[in-house]
């Protein structure tokens, strides 16, 4: 769990997972999909008929037909990678780009781009002096990712820990002149937040040293991923740079890090269902959108999936809105505001962030996903009981209270808190800062039935109740702009009263709602007014 020393709106999960144990395990999950078939081959074509998706066609001019067509290509759209001054076209180290998929897209006038992202080095762990270094451990209780898990009892394998020194920045300085990062010949925009070490060294002189995490493949392998340490100069210069880092003075290098350039659209061109505005029924997933990370491209994954396949059973489209989920903020930002260099989700971009905490992604989500088929009916039922449980809590604090006594204040002393001189109620003890729910259980009779994820979530709704009750009367005036929904076929030219470079813009960006109208950049307050007298006056 990272922050835990900061509020619970930026704590996050981080898994570390054994990637070929992972990828067996998923593809035998697909395998065994019923209704599912899987192909294999490289597509160069969308085939689109009167302005809707058909299917797509392969280099082998095999032909697969859809309804609905979702496109995922990763790093592989025209993807191109560089390890020092030689470059090659891969969409992966030894895997076929997806280059005339590329032009394909651009034919049917899609507007693409050009960003760059990299990977580390891989290292032989037998070559490595892990004496030299610091052991990071996971969690003694890890909690698992998922609300169905109820424990995770496999032994954690360790990360290790060690710095970059002067003596790696001067090599590294030293080899910018076959960086192709430095001699410009990669021209796609890369990564701000997960910069590449030759971009950290030049960036931040300041800097004695950067932290590298060395993370281990897998349990059937002795491979470490050295994360930090993004790199595409040239092999030996990959060499010299991690020998000069403390327990990797003898390292192999089993594969070298790389960079690679890739296209991508822009994704002013989507609707928030993460359907393409000039071809229906096709959808795009990932960084061909113009995101980076695989967190982001799930996600992506994930709606897209769901918007085509509620679209093929003619049902309504399923939009998570910036006040309902990461998920939400993440698609805005991208359909609304696009994005000129590799977008990846933070805190920081999400509003409403003390609402939308991981601990409670099932009590806000759980019935969202049951109605689309994605949570079966013994888990919603789990996730109901469990809501119970979590506001019949929350009713007993509010209405129990805690009388002052010698047993009672001696406590609160030894806490640092003040004592009582009149009853209270639980939840106004707990809302001490001193005070926690575990605490407040050597107090009185705890709450029957109470998990310890539940007996969180109760703390964390007590103890930030007024933020909260805040953060609530702000999501209910965005919902009521989003729910202002704006025709799909509403030609903006013809509004009166809006200047012509606000009518183009909407023309161009073809906002949903009134809400998501009002967040592109350069559309006014006065033509946000403009707009809804116009709306409710063709309501009738």
């Amino acid at each position: 769990m990272l922050n835990t020393g900061k509020g619970p709106a930026v704590r996050s999960s981080r898994a570390q997972a054994d990637r070929k144990k992972y990828r067996e395990y998923m593809k035998i999950t697909l395998e065994k999909q019923s209704r599912l078939d899987l192909k294999q081959s490289l597509i160069e074509k969308v085939l689109i008929k009167r302005g809707q998706v058909q299917g797509v066609q392969t280099h082998l001019k095999e032909r697969f037909l859809g309804t609905a067509v979702i496109l995922s290509p990763g790093t592989f759209l025209n993807g191109l990678i560089h390890i020092g001054l030689v470059h090659f076209p891969a969409g992966r180290m030894g895997e076929f780009p997806a280059t005339a998929l590329s032009q394909s897209l651009r034919d049917l006038g899609f507007r693409i781009g050009r960003f760059k992202t990299g990977t580390c080095p891989r290292l032989d762990g037998k070559t490595i002096n892990f004496s030299k270094m610091k052991v990071q451990y996971g969690d003694f209780s890890p909690i698992p990712f998922s609300f169905s898990t109820r424990s995770i009892n496999r032994s954690q394998a360790p990360c290790y820990i060690t710095y970059t020194n002067s003596r790696t920045h001067k090599v590294i300085e030293s080899g910018l002149d076959q960086s192709p990062l430095y001699t410009g010949i990669i021209k796609g925009t890369g990564v701000r937040y997960c910069p590449s070490i030759e971009d950290k060294v030049v960036k931040f002189p300041e800097r004695a040293g950067h932290r590298i995490f060395l993370e281990p493949e897998g349990r059937g392998t002795v491979e470490f991923y050295p994360n930090g340490l993004s790199t595409s100069l040239p092999v030996d210069t990959q060499y010299k740079m991690v020998r000069t880092i403390e327990g990797l003075e003898e390292v192999e290098i089993v594969r070298p890090g790389y960079g690679i350039e890739h296209d991508y659209v822009d994704s002013t061109q989507l609707f928030p269902t993460l359907e393409t505005k000039l071809v229906r029924d096709l959808y795009l997933a990932g960084q061909i959108n113009g995101t980076t990370g695989y967190e982001e491209a799930a996600a992506q994954g994930l709606a897209a999936g769901i918007n085509a396949a509620l679209r093929v059973r003619g049902r309504n489209s399923f939009i998570l809105d910036r006040s309902e989920a990461y998920i939400g903020v993440l698609i805005d930002d991208l359909v609304t505001k696009g994005t000129n260099e590799p977008y990846r989700m933070f805190t920081s971009r999400v509003e409403y962030r003390l609402l939308l905490r991981e601990d409670n992604a099932d009590l806000r989500l759980g019935k969202r996903g049951y109605r689309i088929g994605l949570i079966g009916k013994k888990d919603f039922r789990r996730i109901e009981r469990r809501k119970g449980r979590i506001e019949q809590e929350l009713s007993r604090l509010k209405e129990t209270r805690l009388t002052p006594n010698k047993n009672v204040n001696t406590k609160l002393k030894e806490w640092g808190s003040s004592p009582l001189t009149h009853p209270l109620s639980l939840e106004e003890v707990l809302r001490r800062p001193q005070i926690s729910y575990q605490k407040l259980g050597s107090l009185e009779e705890r709450g029957e039935g109470i998990s310890l994820l539940e007996a969180h979530q109760v703390e964390m709704q007590v103890k930030y109740k007024g933020y909260i009750q805040r953060q609530a009367k702000e999501v209910a005036r965005f919902k009521k702009m989003e729910r202002a929904k704006i025709p799909r076929d509403l030609e903006f030219s013809k509004i009166p009263g809006l200047s012509h470079e606000v009518k183009e813009k909407l023309s161009r960006f073809r906002p949903v709602s009134l809400g998501q109208a009002s967040r592109i950049p350069g559309i006014t307050p006065a033509a946000i007014s403009v707009l809804l007298v116009y709306l409710r006056k063709t309501k009738g």
